[in-house]
């Protein structure tokens, strides 16, 4: 109980001090996007560099660990979509139902994998992140197109995915610091002290970019298909994700790291997605939104399950 409430609650505080600076003004619309920019397309790759990038990190690897995560995310996917199938939600939403059922939130892993888990579950997270962005992209693209009522040619779909994978910068971080650490030249004491301090801007400034992104108002008239798919993506996917870990005897760290990972709510890139490739972005607003509400409940399980038995 002691990391819940003395690591996971101050990071949620800090998301929901994100929402009162927006409603009391002192930011608004222009800081969150500037913040998100920011972050995503500075602090957060550099400082997965900068931890991937250490000499002996790239050495190792437990490919089953990968393996059964990403596998995890695949049946969590495949089930998804036969939920609505089953519930006959209209084509236009599937897209948004789905995705929402597995992506998650990289910058609040971020921030609890390393209060939690230190400098070595921070770096198998960035592995993990480098290897699930680029699947998670493939299929939430190409069912965004496929159900989107839009035409789109065999070339479109393909620049589509391409952009989304190669471009992304929290993929290409984790590339170039796997293959930095294979050099095993390490950091200046300078460069390690600037890579430090921009580093640390990277969490903070996410967290209060999330909450003041997140607003109630979502969850209008689409709490019952965003219960649906939070419940996917908080306990459907979880429950998987450990099985399949179970299953090839993955424990310790990598298995906290893991629980993390899956117990996270879904990006709020989610919506942005969605209106992008002509799918329900009330859905997958309100899914986001729900979904980070009843992520405490979650990672709160998460960390006392898992994490906390390693000293946290």
């Amino acid at each position: 109980m002691n990391a819940v409430v003395n690591f996971l609650l101050p990071i949620f505080a800090v998301m929901a001090l994100g929402g009162v600076l927006k409603r009391i003004g002192l930011t608004g619309a222009e800081f969150i996007r500037t913040a998100d920019k920011l972050v995503y397309y500075v602090f957060l790759p550099l400082m997965i560099f900068w931890k991937l990038g250490r000499p002996g990190v790239a050495a190792g690897h437990d490919w089953s660990f990968y393996l059964s995560v990403l596998a995890a995310i695949g049946v969590t996917y495949l089930a998804s979509l036969g939920w609505v199938k089953l519930t006959r939600l209209e084509p236009g939403r599937i897209g948004s139902f789905s995705q929402v059922s597995y992506r998650f939130n990289t910058y609040l892993g971020l921030a609890v994998v390393a209060g939690l888990t230190g400098e070595e579950g921070l770096r198998l997270f960035g592995v993990l992140i480098g290897l699930a962005i680029p699947l998670i992209n493939l299929l939430c693209v190409s069912t965004l197109i496929w159900y989107s009522g839009q035409s789109y040619s065999l070339g479109s779909r393909a620049a589509l995915l391409a952009k989304s994978i190669a471009f992304n910068p929290l993929v290409v971080a984790c590339a170039l610091g796997v293959a930095y650490s294979h050099l095993g030249l390490g950091f200046p004491e300078a460069a390690d002290n600037f890579c430090g301090l921009l580093s640390s801007l990277s969490l903070p400034l996410a967290l209060l970019s999330i909450g003041g992104s997140l607003s109630f108002n979502r969850l209008r008239g689409q709490a019952r298909r965003a219960l649906e798919a939070s419940l996917f993506k908080l306990l459907f996917l979880p429950l998987c994700g450990w099985a399949l870990l179970a299953l090839v005897g993955i424990e310790g760290r990598a298995l906290a790291v893991a629980m993390i990972y899956f117990a996270l709510p879904p990006s709020p890139a989610s919506y942005i997605l969605s209106s992008q490739l002509g799918s329900d972005v009330d859905l997958a607003s309100a899914a986001v939104v729900l979904s980070h509400l009843l992520s405490l409940i979650s990672l709160s399980a998460a960390v006392l399950l898992f994490a906390s038995p390693l000293g946290a």
